[in-house]
């Protein structure tokens, strides 16, 4: 029997709630609209619930012997790294103190494009917006770089673009409809000047986007860190810097697509807990964010940690990164092959989807907004915050009083 319910997605930033998965198929599909995104993550899942178990060394065990191991294996380490965290509010809030009871840092699947951001948000402080005020409010849309479609589908549907029922607004892609004037970086200063006021040589195209700029009511600056160059930041300022000129004398406000696979989520949870985001830890010298020593690639590549927690309930081809540590895997079932290889140490448990075989929260893009997500076909997998629950647990049972 085919049923079809209302959905959010949680495969996307935009976290869209105006779709339907619909169930009955061999696995779940979209339906009431199209994003490529939402259809392949769907695709991840079968229309029954998955029952597999965990494992340790490739040995299916109980939930309770897998905690005990994978607490064992953070006992035994100086310095654990949590990585990928894609998971849910409750998920992140379980994560927490499991990191801090084992000293760990944490750092997302896609941590260099987070911190780009944030480092601009501590450096120059900006102004924001919300999906729902673009697209009812905007007058002037400018896409920084590109329409950021790889990264969120149906982000022009989202601003209200190609909308009849929502006012109509000018779109300049700057790099398509404005040429860039050497690169990115180039172009966007010589932007930031125009728009200060300064008298600096300037092709035409610029000039005149500038001018836009002055003239609109409320503009707003697109952009998504996922696809940005290296040093990013600088970027991500300079558009920073455009639009607090611009709000001297009318208003403006910039928008960035990213965080997905729950990684905006944990990095919002770490900084309500500790007052710290993610690329951080509760080490020897107490709480330390450290946004480039903290870097999981590079504490990976120069093994400067011995312990692999790695969390990805949204994405079945979110693999772990490829390392001789011991490995503690919270995810997907058809991630358990990534758990095992001979000679190293692994704790598998797979894990329920927030959206899919459970409920959960995700903030969206916006992060203003924390979307419900409700379960599209419930299973009987632990979520993220179960499993973390259970291995802190475990790992206080084990440790003398």
């Amino acid at each position: 029997m085919t049923a079809s319910a209302a959905w959010t997605c949680p495969f996307c930033p935009l976290a869209c709630d105006h779709l339907r998965v619909r169930t009955g198929a061999a696995t779940l599909e979209l339906d009431g609209g199209d994003c490529p995104r939402a259809s392949r993550g769907l695709a991840q899942f079968g229309a029954e619930p998955d029952d597999a178990a965990p494992e340790i060394d490739g040995r299916p065990v109980t939930l309770g012997q897998a905690a005990a191991g994978a607490a064992a294996l953070l006992a035994a380490a100086q310095q654990p790294l949590f990585g990928g965290l894609g998971t849910d509010v409750a998920g992140a809030r379980s994560l927490y103190p499991l990191a801090c009871a084992t000293g760990a840092i944490s750092d997302p699947a896609g941590g260099a494009a987070l911190m780009q951001g944030l480092r601009a948000l501590q450096d120059r402080g900006q102004f924001t917006t919300t999906l729902a005020e673009v697209r009812t409010r905007a007058d002037l849309i400018v896409f920084v770089g590109a329409v950021p479609q790889d990264v969120a589908p149906l982000v022009r549907e989202r601003c209200g673009i190609g909308d009849a029922q929502v006012p109509q607004r000018q779109v300049v892609v700057l790099g398509a409809d404005v040429p860039l004037h050497g690169d990115l970086f180039d172009t966007l200063g010589l932007l930031a000047a125009l728009v200060a006021g300064r008298r600096v040589a300037a092709p035409e195209p610029l000039q005149a986007l500038a001018q836009r700029l002055h003239a609109a009511r409320y503009a707003v600056l697109v952009g998504a860190p996922p696809a940005l160059p290296p040093q990013g930041a600088l970027l991500i300022e300079a558009v920073h810097r455009i639009v607090n000129d611009l709000n001297a004398s009318t208003r403006a406000a910039a928008l960035w697509i990213g965080g997905g696979n729950g990684s905006a989520t944990v990095n919002q949870v770490y900084a309500w807990l500790s007052g710290l985001p993610l690329r951080s830890r509760a080490g020897p010298r107490g709480l330390e964010h450290e946004p480039m020593a903290f870097d999981a690639a590079r504490l990976l590549a120069d093994g400067e940690v011995d312990a692999l927690l790695w969390v990805a309930s949204f994405d079945a081809a979110a693999q772990p990164p490829d390392t001789d540590a011991p490995l503690i895997l919270l995810g997907h079932p058809a991630l358990a092959p990534s758990a095992r290889r001979a000679g190293r140490r692994s704790v598998f448990i797979p894990v329920s989807t927030p959206g899919i075989g459970s409920d959960g929260h995700l903030f969206r893009t916006d992060g203003t907004v924390l979307m419900p997500l409700r379960a599209a076909r419930r299973d009987a997998l632990p979520s993220v915050a179960t499993a973390a629950g259970a291995i802190l647990q475990a790992l206080r049972a084990g440790r003398p009083a």
